[in-house]
């Protein structure tokens, strides 16, 4: 065996043995009263190495006059296709979240044009390669409102309806983080201690998230 094969079979092992140590985080994210927090972002902090738990393509579509999903979850550098299912033209616009308006410098814009019926959908690509949260809307519908947190941490998930993520972390010291759309103020992380035992925690925002117009 050359040393090159040894190392990657060492790495190999060693990867997987760090894997197979891995524990399940389990965060609940709830609002202001203690109700369950759908499309909040967690992110755990750790040491040691994983592979990204966020996906590097991702879906988005414009149907309903809403994009669908409200929040994706993608890792740096991951591609989003765009998909006008609407009969009528919309365009995607993107800046940082939490800005008071659509900034006119950095982020992108799209023109999609409607659906024709018996015809495919249109589409339009995108590269998120920053990390951090983007806001998304269209030029034409000003109620249009989606967003995309784009993470440098292996380890992160979004809440379901319940208001639960789980993420599969290796063991030692491990900061969480939350974010949600309609928490403008970051919440204080969570530092714990992952170890070979499952770990739950709750977190808190400060705000009761706005109902998505249907």
């Amino acid at each position: 065996m050359t040393f090159r094969s040894l190392f990657l079979t060492t790495a190999l092992l060693l990867g997987a043995a760090q894997a197979s140590l891995a524990a399940s985080v389990e965060v609940t994210v709830v609002d202001r009263d203690g109700k369950p927090a759908p499309n909040a972002v967690v992110v755990v902090v750790a040491t040691g190495s994983g592979a990204p738990s966020a996906p590097r393509e991702v879906t988005i579509s414009q149907q309903n006059m809403r994009f669908q999903p409200l929040v994706s979850l993608v890792a740096v550098g991951a591609k989003a296709r765009f998909v006008n299912n609407d009969a009528w033209e919309h365009h995607v616009r993107s800046s940082a979240a939490g800005a008071t308006q659509f900034g006119t410098e950095g982020g992108f814009e799209l023109r999609l044009e409607g659906k024709l019926e018996g015809k495919p959908a249109r589409t339009a690509d995108a590269v998120f390669d920053k990390a951090g949260a983007v806001l998304l809307g269209c030029h034409l519908h000003s109620s249009m409102r989606g967003y995309v947190y784009v993470t440098d941490s292996p380890w992160a998930a979004v809440t379901g309806a319940d208001g639960k993520a789980t993420i599969e972390v290796p063991p030692g010291p491990a900061t969480i983080k939350v974010w949600h759309p309609d928490q403008l103020a970051d919440i204080a992380p969570q530092q714990t201690t992952v170890t070979s035992a499952p770990l739950k925690a709750t977190m808190q925002l400060s705000v009761v998230p706005r109902g998505r117009r249907i």
